[in-house]
């Protein structure tokens, strides 16, 4: 069986980037993968400091509780990072997460990993497919291989509108096509890695 992760990159437990994130890896348990989600808030987390450890000793000198959800990426299958847009981008939470893979990247542990990103903007056209942009962008740079929410809307990935907390809840969209993303996660990881 399969396993697909989903990394919630959101500040707020609980919040409406949560509540797509959690859509998506529904879809993708009704596929017939094994999934977890994984929250980033309340965590201990830090940036990378650029010591060049994880080039030496191929592992991150920080230790924090980054290097579980590190570990926990190296081992999925499947990946779902799902993120707030702040400012067009992702979240700082986001990423930090994606910067501290780099001990990953020496042997490419993420090769041929199915990745999507889920995000959620203030309004429909928020910034969603930026921030879904540089998702894809580190998957690309880590040689998964990047998938969007699949037909019949085919777009970025799951893209959601939330202001207040729960708002996402109500967003048929962004709730479409956080599912089509996490059934196209888990069956091409089943195709992959099956």
């Amino acid at each position: 069986m399969v396993k697909v992760i989903g990394i919630c990159g959101s500040p707020r437990k609980n919040g409406n980037t949560e509540i797509l994130l959690r859509e998506a890896l529904e879809a993708a348990a009704s596929e017939g993968a094994e999934t977890e989600l994984v929250r980033l808030a309340g965590r201990d987390i830090n940036p990378c400091r650029a010591c060049d450890s994880c080039k030496t000793k191929g592992e991150c000198d920080i230790d924090d509780d980054l290097n579980e959800v590190i570990e926990l990426a190296a081992e999925a299958d499947g990946i779902i990072i799902g993120s707030p847009v702040y400012f067009g981008s992702v979240t700082a939470q986001t990423k930090m997460f994606m910067d501290r893979t780099r001990p990953l990247r020496s042997n490419f542990r993420l090769s041929d990993k199915v990745g999507g990103a889920v995000t959620v903007g203030g309004s429909r056209n928020g910034g969603q497919e930026t921030a879904c942009g540089d998702i894809h962008n580190f998957f690309l740079i880590h040689e998964a291989v990047v998938v969007g929410d699949a037909a019949p809307t085919a777009h970025y990935g799951g893209t959601g509108v939330g202001g207040a907390k729960g708002d996402s809840a109500e967003d048929a969209t962004g709730i479409e096509t956080s599912r089509n993303l996490g059934r196209k996660v888990a069956s091409l990881a089943m195709k992959i890695h099956g």
